[in-house]
């Protein structure tokens, strides 16, 4: 067990999942547009499986969000994979409840990356809160079209309830839209991870998330 520390998490946590995009051109052009938004953390979730397609991606992700004068305060999140996490240089891993356990993930990133676990019940969270992940996820709170099979619907009493269990960084995930952003934030989310309502017009949405988050 690593000493606690605190991040401080953005209320904006955008998931670029490779499979909204029709080639990775797009990919790299909204991360970007992302980043110029104003977007301090990113993750990338490739559910493929394909590895050597999913580092080229994050390795140029990456190249990407450090070459932009916008963009070098950009934290790159890794979904799954602690592996790719060290071969792109990634900030951090996040990690589901079928993936490796927190402390084998933590083993091979070490203590500076973060680690981010999602959890989707009470159950789950306590459990993760006594490892060393240095935010949670809670979720889906509202339904969702990103997951073919998704876990229960939590909703905002979910977020609370996750609220009142751990003292870490809490990110609400699933369903999340400008039209619901706030009730989550008020709910006693830290941060809210979005998918589809940032794809449309990566800048325009992003604005409009910070406005209302604020």
């Amino acid at each position: 067990m690593h000493d606690q520390r605190m991040i401080i998490l953005s209320r904006l946590y955008p998931i670029l999942d490779a499979s909204c995009f029709s080639n990775v051109c797009d990919l790299i052009a909204t991360a970007e547009e992302l980043a110029a938004a104003g977007a301090t953390l990113l993750q990338y979730r490739n559910k493929s499986g394909n590895a050597r397609v999913m580092l080229e991606q994050a390795r140029e992700l990456r190249r990407q969000t450090r070459a932009g004068a916008s963009a070098p305060h950009v934290r790159m999140i890794m979904n799954d994979r602690a592996d790719l996490c060290l071969a792109a240089e990634f900030n951090g891993v996040h990690v589901g409840q079928d993936d490796l356990s927190p402390e084998a993930v933590r083993a091979i990133i070490g203590p500076e990356r973060w680690l981010g676990v999602s959890t989707h019940n009470p159950e789950q969270l306590r459990e993760a809160d006594l490892t060393s992940a240095d935010y949670l996820a809670i979720g889906p709170v509202f339904a969702t079209s990103s997951k073919e099979n998704p876990d229960p619907v939590v909703g905002l009493e979910g977020v609370r309830r996750a609220r009142a269990l751990t003292r870490k960084p809490l990110v609400a995930i699933g369903g999340i839209t400008r039209a619901n952003a706030a009730s989550v934030i008020e709910a006693g989310a830290d941060s809210v991870a979005v998918i589809s309502d940032l794809i449309r017009d990566p800048p325009k949405s992003a604005e409009e998330f910070f406005r209302i988050l604020r």
